[in-house]
């Protein structure tokens, strides 16, 4: 056109659809004077208004003619006084616009240039029609070859007239891979095979017969055949086949799409395998339930008491049983259908994963479970009752793959905005090919034989998880290596959450007999299992058990009974123990021994500070529990009476000491230490009986503590140490007070 016309400088702007400017082309410009142009702010505007124009245009001054026009003022990167322009369409639709100019002072364009650059804008306007059909076109293919490519259903093109495959996608590559070998090529399935249909009949796969078979056009809808190899493996296909015919009805090639059945046809054997072990674990119990219900019914004149009790027990135990199965099946099936609720509130972690352990108990589950939580651990937002499900769970799966003597270990800890929980036990451990199909429904574990197992617990916990808005996953280094699984829960978000606070869980609770005259001892634990446990231990041991699941009525059992040892659970629900402790201590002087499943030293040390006299790890023995209280009604003195030792004076029952009428303020450290001497006045007890009495069995080897608080106890009461009147060293040995008028 530049040529044509005489001109010096030419553009051609392009629009879309919408009229926007997608294309901006140059001749006779610099790179810098197009990129110049092209960043011209009020250019848009000026493309719109030529583009709006339906007629040619030639003026003798371009700037007077904007100017007029009320454009921008035009700022060119080239000098340009005369201007042609011309609208580019096709079949009446605008496409851009094509512009001339040039530059020399005088210089115009004819009536016969304008004319010239109407005819080549017709051709422009055809050239970039073709040219974005081609590329529409282009677009398409490739968008239809790479949807046909990565389809998950094999795509084989057959040339009609060959019987040649003209197209393979990378799904019937594979399945083709699967049955001839990564050696054979997949173009040369057909001469490898046989194929049979449903109704018998062989289909001819020799070039001439699968010609002539697919010329008939036969159009093929979900059909399974058989793929064999001759004396190799065979496969079921779902086919479908259509063909595609030319304008005058020729078939000219045949699209057939085939479906691997493999994992439908090991899916339904799953299925059918799962049904059975579903029969078998509920017929189980309901026969033990048919057989005791029966023996009750038909002999009970013949049955002792304990008999009956005993089936009794087998009913209740299997009805249990078959509870949980079914439970387990309705949950899937809400998983499954995305019905399953959570109903979130604000919970300590802490307090979730212990009762988790006692459901796990209460079960029959075994007790050698450690358990260790990252101090300061913030609240989650979690079901209770759902996330104690996935922790009881985790548990019996890591006890059903390890053997009953190894550990079962219990951590949490805080990764971001959520609380990771782990379960990890030294079991049998997981291949990395078996990780990623854990936590599909009816998958099981490579070897069953210790326990059957419905495969619906790691399912299950997965749903309840990212119900949560959490992930779980699992871990191994390989078999007979263990596992370890992981889970996350949201951390309570006080800022959106506000006014949400955990419900306090109420148990039941049996009171002191009237007169009873035994050594009264308090169980606060939130396992019924654990308070049982504990109430037969202490009662055979001589003592009258109070037990009570509920924090919040402690206090008061304490007023109302006025026990002489309180066995107390480190985590119970609603109250923290450590919290209870010191609402005990600042009520009454009472030794305190904690029952818990947290065997860290930080939660021990943390114990002892706050001024239990003992810590016991679950699982502990009848023997071991009734030894402890034992030793700790033996450190506790008698509150009924006073110690004076010249002008010192120590009121047990208030909880006080003078020197020279004088209050002394001692920590509480201090005033244990000088009830223990001075409750043992005429004594010496060792280093190691101090420390075990006052500081616990954690500290019997460091005898720094007692060193330091020895120190500013003599300092407090005025004796000293090179001659002293109440507390007397005795070298490499320990320490005593003398014998003194007690009232």
């Amino acid at each position: 056109a530049r040529t044509l016309t005489g001109a010096q400088y030419g553009v051609i702007s392009a629009v879309d659809e919408s009229g926007q400017l997608q294309d901006l082309l140059t001749s006779g410009l610099t790179d810098h004077q197009h990129r110049a142009l092209a960043a011209f702010t009020d250019g848009l505007a000026l493309f719109e208004h030529f583009n709006n124009l339906e007629v040619p245009l030639r003026a003798s001054n371009i700037v007077e003619y904007t100017r007029a026009a009320g454009l921008p003022e035009l700022q060119l990167p080239v000098p340009v006084t005369a201007a042609l322009f011309a609208p580019i369409r096709n079949r009446g639709q605008q496409v851009g616009a094509v512009y001339l100019g040039k530059g020399e002072a005088g210089t115009q364009f004819s009536q016969e240039d304008e004319e010239t650059l109407v005819m080549f804008a017709v051709q422009a306007g055809m050239a970039i029609a073709n040219a974005r059909r081609h590329r529409d076109e282009q677009r398409t293919r490739t968008n239809l070859e790479t949807l046909v490519e990565i389809s998950p259903v094999g795509v084989v093109l057959f040339d009609a007239c060959t019987a040649e495959p003209a197209l393979i996608n990378g799904e019937a590559r594979r399945m083709i891979c699967n049955l001839l070998g990564p050696e054979q090529p997949p173009r040369g399935l057909l001469d490898h095979v046989s194929i049979q249909r449903m109704d018998g009949n062989e289909i001819p796969l020799d070039p001439d017969s699968l010609a002539a078979a697919l010329s008939l056009g036969e159009t093929v809808r979900s059909e399974e055949m058989t793929i064999r190899v001759p004396d190799g493996p065979s496969a079921t296909w779902l086919v479908n086949a259509t063909p595609i015919r030319s304008a005058d009805g020729a078939v000219e090639s045949f699209v057939v799409t085939i479906q691997d059945m493999t994992p439908l046809k090991e899916l339904e054997r799953l299925r059918a395998e799962f049904l059975g072990i579903v029969g078998h674990e509920l017929r189980t119990p309901l026969t033990s339930i048919k057989g005791s219900a029966t023996t009750l019914l038909e002999s009970p004149s013949s049955l002792d008491p304990a008999e009956m009790v005993q089936f009794h027990r087998i009913i209740n135990e299997q009805a249990d049983h078959m509870r949980e199965l079914i439970s387990d099946l309705i949950d899937v099936a809400r998983i499954e259908t995305g019905t399953l609720t959570v109903r979130p509130d604000v919970a300590e972690m802490s307090m979730l994963v212990d009762e988790g352990r006692n459901t796990f108990l209460s079960a029959g589950g075994r007790d050698n479970i450690h358990i260790y939580l990252e101090p300061g651990l913030p609240q989650v937002y979690a079901d209770r009752r759902r996330v104690v499900q996935v922790i009881n769970n985790l548990l019996s799966n890591a006890s059903r793959n390890s053997h009953d003597t190894s550990a079962i270990r219990v951590s949490a800890a805080r990764v971001d905005d959520y609380v990771a929980v782990t379960v990890a036990d030294d079991g049998r451990g997981l291949t990395a090919e078996l990780l990623p199909y854990l936590f599909r429904k009816f998958s099981q574990g490579e070897d069953q034989e210790r326990e059957r197992d419905l495969g619906l617990g790691l399912a299950i916990c997965k749903g309840i998880v990212e119900a949560h808005g959490g992930r779980i996953w699992a871990e191994s280094d390989g078999p007979g290596l263990g596992s370890r699984f992981t889970f996350t829960i949201p951390v309570y978000d006080e800022a959106s959450n506000s006014g949400i606070g955990p419900a306090a869980r109420a148990a039941g609770h049996s009171r002191r007999a009237p007169g009873s005259l035994k050594p009264r001892v308090l169980a606060v634990d939130d396992d019924p299992w654990t308070l049982r446990n504990v109430r037969d231990v202490l009662s055979d041991a001589g003592y009258d058990p109070i037990v009570t699941g509920n924090p919040k009525e402690v206090l008061e059992l304490v007023e109302a009974n006025e026990p002489e040892v309180v066995l107390l659970d480190l985590m119970l629900p609603g109250a923290d123990g450590i919290e209870l402790l010191e609402d005990i201590l600042a009520t009454r002087e009472l030794p305190v021994i904690f029952l818990s499943a947290y065997s860290q030293d930080e939660v021990i040390a943390r114990a002892f500070e706050a001024g239990a006299v003992d810590y016991i790890v679950k699982p502990f023995s009848s023997t071991e529990l009734a030894a402890r209280v034992r030793a700790a009604l033996r450190k506790q003195p008698d509150l009924s009476r006073t110690y004076s030792l010249e002008d010192l004076l120590i009121d047990f029952e208030e909880r006080s000491v003078n020197v020279a009428g004088n209050l002394v303020s001692l920590t509480a450290t201090e005033y244990r230490l000088l009830v223990e001497l001075s409750t043992n006045a005429g004594t010496t007890l060792t280093h190691d009986q101090l420390l075990m009495r006052v500081w616990g069995p954690e500290k019997t080897r460091d005898a720094r503590p007692m060193r330091t608080a020895m120190k500013g106890l003599r300092r407090k009461l005025g004796d000293d140490a090179g001659n002293p009147r109440f507390i007397f060293t005795v070298p490499r040995v320990g320490y005593r007070m003398p014998r003194a008028e007690q009232r």
